[in-house]
């Protein structure tokens, strides 16, 4: 019983680095970089081209 929970323990400790690591990707990546811009994009005055 004690290694199964062992096993456990690295298994969750090697996926929690695992989603650690993809969440640094996509920061870098800049995947979070702008939340609220695109949201608000459809107000904006598209007359601004024709001046």
């Amino acid at each position: 019983m004690d290694n199964s929970i062992y096993a456990l323990i690295v298994l969750s400790l090697c996926l929690g680095a695992g989603c650690w690591l993809v969440f640094l990707w996509a920061v870098r990546k800049g995947e979070f970089d702008d939340m609220e811009r695109p949201k608000h994009r459809m107000l904006d005055d598209d007359d601004e081209e024709g001046r």
